[in-house]
Order: C-alpha cells, then sequence, then structure tokens
C-alpha cells in the first residue's frame, strides 16, 4: 500500500524567499530523520508565504503507512510558524 499526503501550508512570518526556504526546510529535514517517509516541497516554491508539501509512506499493511502519515502531519502542526490549510490523502 502507497500512501500519500498532500498539505499547502501558509507561513505567516516569512518576509522573504530565504526565511521561507528556512521553515520548509527544518520541516522536510525532520520529517525525514523521525520517520519512514520520503518528502518534498511541491508547490509555491517562489511565493513567501506558502508551501506545499506531499509526503509517501509504503507498507503493506495501510494502517502502519496512515499512522505514518498522521505522525508527519502531526510534526507539521507543532511547528509553530506554519499553518495547515489544505490536506488532501492518496491511495495506491
Amino acid at each position: 500500500m502507497i500512501g500519500s499526503v498532500y498539505c499547502e501550508c501558509l507561513i505567516y512570518q516569512a518576509q522573504s524567499l530565504k526565511e521561507k526556504r528556512a521553515v520548509v526546510k527544518s520541516i522536510i529535514t525532520r520529517l525525514r530523520q523521525r520517520l519512514n517517509t520520503a518528502v518534498a516541497e511541491t508547490g509555491y516554491q517562489n511565493l513567501w508565504q506558502r508551501t506545499a508539501i506531499t509526503v509517501v509512506s509504503v507498507n503493506q499493511d495501510r494502517r502502519v503507512v496512515e499512522k505514518e502519515l498522521q505522525k508527519a502531519l502531526d510534526l507539521i502542526d507543532s511547528t509553530p510558524e506554519v499553518e495547515r490549510t489544505i490536506t488532501e490523502y492518496e491511495w495506491f
């Protein structure tokens, strides 16, 4: 089972692309280090206060994939600089 979650997020405090990228890079690094997932910034790379992040997990058991993706969303939500606005799941 392959599961992916696409999240759009707002970064209110970012006043430049450099500040935004620092926040996004921090999130992506923590997701890669702590969870068994693949993650990438997949949208809005040239906007200051908006980003899209996609997280993908693979396992035989759908419940394991769901747990990993939920942990990823929890980690994103625990980042004070970011507000998650749109979240879409896909299953393959």
